[in-house]
């Protein structure tokens, strides 16, 4: 039977906490955010009307948002950590944590969360200054990822396609080209990609969002890019749903290659836009306590 909307709307981020945290260790202590998505799926039995509900203002998706939600905040006591390349891990505390009741994990995240505020209030760590209107934006920060991404999904949307366009140009290809064409099956742009001797035309879709691309945004892609391209592009600041991944790369239709919020960070690293990174040293330093010994 298949819940109403307003069923979804009352999920909150913290329903996830413990379930996430058993399905990275159901997963070996380590998964993508595709698997554990789809297990969390599974295991609360959303339904498809369930996945493509949204808020009525952003147009987010609600589950998938609120999923992201909970694997943020549960970053702050440390339970779960992200440093590679979109692959999230079950920290030994996180293991600890699994099975304490969701009330101790709730105190433990709001505490951690606390006192990370108050350390980058002390060393005004951040100079970005994030919209106040967005609610929770501030808090989940967790890292220059969650930073980028911020300030990305506060671009226009004609600024965002123009950087996509750059980014790609960085990255090998040539005659990019933003078209932006209303009507046009979300084509945002075109470019050719150079492979050893061999090219590809490629086409590409942009989508700012804050939560995750469904499959029926792939599906109304593919279509319009039918007989008009090699391979197709869909790039977003959020996520895309399993099902969305498992349509891009279906059967029997040309594949589609999806770049997410986390791979786009990366990628805009690679080239420097919009990113700096400077090395840095560190020093150990110890007293030789012999040489006193001998003077």
């Amino acid at each position: 039977m298949q819940r109403k909307p307003a069923h979804v709307a009352t999920i909150r981020k913290d329903d996830f906490y413990v379930p996430t945290l058993q399905v990275l260790r159901d997963l070996g202590g380590s998964a993508s955010i595709e698997e554990i998505e789809e297990k969390l799926i599974d295991r609360f039995g959303f339904t498809q009307a369930d996945l493509d509900a949204t808020y009525p203002t952003s147009g987010d998706n609600i589950i998938t948002d609120k999923m992201s939600w909970a694997r943020s905040y549960l970053k702050f006591p440390g339970f779960v950590a992200n440093d590679s390349r979109g692959v999230w891990v079950l920290t030994e505390a996180g293991r600890l944590a699994v099975d304490q009741p969701l009330e101790t994990l709730r105190q433990r995240i709001r505490s951690a969360k606390a006192a990370r505020r108050a350390e980058q209030l002390k060393a005004k760590a951040s100079s970005l200054v994030l919209d106040p209107a967005e609610e929770e934006a501030d808090e989940a920060v967790a890292g220059w990822s969650d930073l980028l991404l911020a300030k990305l999904q506060s671009i226009e949307p004609a600024a965002f396609e123009r950087l996509c366009q750059r980014l790609l140009r960085e990255h090998g290809f040539t005659r990019v080209e933003v078209t932006g064409k209303s009507g046009d099956g979300g084509i945002d742009g075109q470019g050719v990609l150079r492979v050893n001797l061999v090219s590809f035309h490629v086409l590409f879709q942009c989508k700012r969002y804050k939560g995750s691309v469904g499959a029926s945004t792939i599906r109304d892609f593919r279509g319009a890019m039918q007989g008009r391209a090699d391979k197709g592009l869909v790039i977003t600041t959020g996520t895309f749903t399993p099902d969305a991944r498992r349509e891009a790369t279906r059967d029997g239709a040309p594949a589609i290659d999806l770049i997410d919020g986390e791979a786009l960070c990366d990628l805009l690293r690679e080239v420097g836009l919009g990113v700096v990174v400077r090395p840095v040293t560190t020093y150990e330093i110890s007293v030789d306590q012999a040489f006193f010994d001998e003077v």
